[in-house]
């Protein structure tokens, strides 16, 4: 099948893209054109212009601001891999940024339009759930900032009014500095260019990394694919902090993560496979990152 009719539009500032999204009543944000020209070709979306925001260079960045780490809407997956900054001070993002599809994908896919797309299996919603990490928003009326925890409400639906814009996400990194920290994205894959079965963002904060049994003193967790959102669940950090990690903690962390998600059943996945893939990636992943916060 073919897109219906439409016309394109290709600003270059924030500001034409905001004066566009006013005027325009059924426009359709272009932000790397991986999954919008799929829809639109099987007329799942119909919108009657498309903004592709490929040219808006000030929303192209990951800059340092603080104890937190700015990226730009429109940063490419390879920017966020390769980027020195972040594999400094949040090396679960450029893991996650690397296992994001093939080459071709991660050169023209980007940060803002991953997280609109908000789907439950996606890699930086799940990341972005568990560092904690907030979404800018624009529109001619102002700005507002949103955690994504709250900002992602199901796939294919966010917090985004019509008139707004993704500008940046903010990822804070003050509760988990590099040098007694560790973190990693995870992932279980039918095939390397699909999306991932099951995956598991994880990020630990020991006491003392030179110890032989370092205390957890902060952990995050969150797990993709198996609930409508990335699944955030205290309760799995809850088990695993206040001592050294061992087999018993993270068996309390995996049933917290086993008791709370809600998949549906999939093709090639039932539910209760995916509740017991979830429960044995949380382990993983716990384990990684404190090992990682031991080096």
């Amino acid at each position: 099948m073919k897109p219906e009719t439409f016309e394109y539009h290709r600003p270059g500032t924030v500001d034409e893209v905001l004066e566009l999204l006013v005027e325009l009543d059924d426009a359709e944000l272009m932000a790397g054109n991986q999954s919008l020209g799929i829809i639109m070709s099987n007329r799942l979306s119909t919108p009657s212009d498309v903004i592709d925001l490929g040219a808006v260079e000030e929303l192209a960045f990951v800059d340092r601001e603080g104890d937190a780490v700015a990226i730009g809407a429109m940063t490419r997956h390879r920017t966020v891999e390769r980027s020195a900054l972040l594999a400094e001070v949040i090396e679960m993002l450029p893991e996650a940024a690397s296992q994001i599809a093939g080459p071709s994908v991660r050169n023209r896919g980007t940060v803002g339009g991953s997280l609109a797309e908000a789907d439950p299996a996606g890699n930086y919603p799940t990341a972005f759930t568990a560092l904690d990490a907030s979404v800018h928003l624009r529109s001619r009326e102002g700005e507002r900032v949103v955690p994504v925890r709250e900002f992602v409400l199901g796939h294919m639906f966010t917090d985004r009014h019509e008139d707004e814009l993704i500008t940046r996400v903010d990822v804070p990194f003050d509760a988990f500095p590099p040098e007694r920290s560790g973190m990693t994205f995870l992932e279980m894959k039918p095939a390397a260019q699909s999306f991932p079965t099951v995956s598991a963002a994880a990020a630990v904060r020991v006491d003392d990394p030179t110890g032989r049994t370092p205390v957890v003193e902060e952990a995050r967790l969150a797990v993709a694919n198996v609930a409508e959102t990335p699944l955030h669940v205290p309760g799995a950090a809850d088990a695993v902090e206040g001592e050294p990690l061992t087999d018993g903690t993270l068996e309390a962390a995996s049933e917290a993560v086993y008791e709370a998600a809600d998949p549906a059943d999939e093709p090639h996945a039932d539910a209760e496979f995916l509740r017991e893939v979830a429960a044995e990636y949380t382990r993983r992943s716990l384990r990684t990152a404190y090992e990682r916060a031991g080096l």
